[in-house]
């Protein structure tokens, strides 16, 4: 078969489609429980809170998609070859097994099953370890399942995602306008660091989604798709992408800010809850009633099932081509089992334990991205990319450390130190100097 459109122009409905699936790429369902646990804990300080988890939940990654169709894909090209393998595995890796696709199967369970189970405290111990007895079973047979439909992809995952997608637009457009004229309470005190900087630790909780990362393999992702459409002018798939990016973008933050109003205003049904999932619940259930409840639970739980099985899927892609030894399939059915037991630290321990990984590796990809907006003002783009990334990973590591409780207390006298953002000042000083050292490289035609 040959190609049928050359250089194919993207219509109106070809662009909101586009637009639409990069929004579901991006709001797995693990990003529900964020918004409403940080609207919760900064309370009356909930606007700038807000305002900073959109920066890096939101604006972020739509930078990040956009300098991804600014490279035409290739946004690691001035790394050398190790450490741009290292970078990406360290991103599979996050948003695979070790985190993202986890929480996936944790959110299924505390949104999807526990409401429904009664008494979940039952315990059965390992030796030292205790494991909850129904958060075992059912994520269990979440990433058994999501093992089969890994191993087996077909028509049925692009048939879920398309009734899934619209069904979960419709029932968060629902929440978000019960929000405004259904709120739980006043607002309340703010707590822990959203009382001292909340601007700053809105920006840090927004690192939880994860998307900035996410931004760099589904711009990829995006392009390949673009090209199979016909779309092959690099100008062409750059506007398309662009203008997906910009819908993807306005959804989400129509559903951080409708989510953050709601954790912020929950009132009594917040209290004792330990994560977003529960204010979420216990909101749903109030106000909607068991109708609700269950509606949300099937919604969520066929989002967190489409999303996990596309998360193990594309790492499963990736590592097969950077192996090739290993099939596919081997790769699948190991990942699926490392979800099934990194899920059974729990939701609140497995968000608690990520932090340190995030502090440290957000920077770098930050750095990467506004790294890529700079790159024809750099007289030499290879060195500065470097240095830029190098000073960004050495000073992220920092926050990353303090942050897993290692005595970082030698740092203390730097800027941001204390709110975790001690790499930023140092990586822009870096961009800063590399506009000026180093002479200008003339580029073959």
């Amino acid at each position: 078969m040959g190609l049928l459109v050359q250089n194919k122009q993207m219509s109106f409905s070809d662009t909101l489609s586009l637009g639409f699936m990069t929004f579901a790429f991006f709001l797995g369902a693990g990003n529900l429980i964020f918004p409403p646990f940080a609207g919760m804990l900064a309370g009356e300080n909930m606007p700038l809170a807000m305002l900073g988890f959109l920066v890096t939940a939101v604006g972020m990654p739509l930078v990040g998609l956009i300098a991804v169709a600014k490279t035409q894909g290739k946004v690691m090209a001035y790394l050398p070859a190790f450490a741009a393998t290292a970078l990406a595995v360290s991103i599979y890796i996050i948003i695979g097994p070790a985190f993202a696709a986890p929480r996936t199967g944790l959110v299924a369970y505390e949104i999807g099953a526990k409401p429904f189970l009664g008494d979940t405290s039952a315990v059965w111990m390992l030796g030292s370890i205790s494991l909850n007895v129904s958060q075992l079973l059912c994520t269990l047979g979440f990433f058994a399942l999501t093992m089969l439909l890994a191993l087996f992809p077909g028509k049925l995952m692009d048939s879920v995602g398309k009734v899934l997608t619209p069904v979960l637009m419709i029932l968060l457009m629902v929440l978000a306008l019960s929000v405004v004229f259904l709120p739980g309470g006043e607002t309340g005190i703010p707590q822990g660091d959203y009382a001292a900087s909340p601007l700053i630790k809105g920006v840090i909780e927004g690192y939880n989604t994860m998307d900035t990362l996410a931004s760099l393999m589904f711009g990829m992702l995006i392009i390949d798709l673009l090209r199979k459409k016909g779309v092959n002018e690099p100008a062409a798939q750059t506007k398309a992408l662009v203008r997906a990016a910009l819908i993807a973008a306005s959804g989400l933050a129509f559903v951080y800010v409708s989510l953050f109003f709601l954790g912020a205003t929950a009132g009594d049904i917040a209290t004792g809850a330990e994560n977003g999932g529960q204010i979420l619940t216990r909101y749903v259930d109030r106000e909607f009633g068991t109708m609700g409840a269950v509606m949300l639970a099937a919604v969520v739980s066929l989002a967190c099932l489409t999303t996990a099985v596309g998360l193990v899927s594309a790492c499963s892609d990736y590592f097969n081509e950077l192996f090739p030894s290993i099939k596919y399939r081997q790769f699948v059915v190991l990942f699926s089992v490392i979800c099934a037991v990194v899920a059974n630290v729990g939701l609140t321990q497995l968000i608690a334990i990520s932090i340190p990984v995030l502090l440290s590796v957000y920077p770098v990809v930050i750095a990467l991205v506004a790294a890529t907006f700079l790159t024809e003002r750099f007289p030499n783009p290879e060195l500065s990319h470097r240095a830029v990334l190098a000073v960004a990973l050495l000073f992220g590591a920092i926050d990353g450390l303090k942050a897993a409780g290692v005595d970082m207390s030698a740092f203390a006298f730097m800027p941001l130190y204390n709110e975790g953002m001690a790499w930023l000042l140092p990586t822009l000083a870096t961009m800063v100097v590399c506009l000026f050292i180093g002479s200008r490289k003339v580029e073959a035609a």
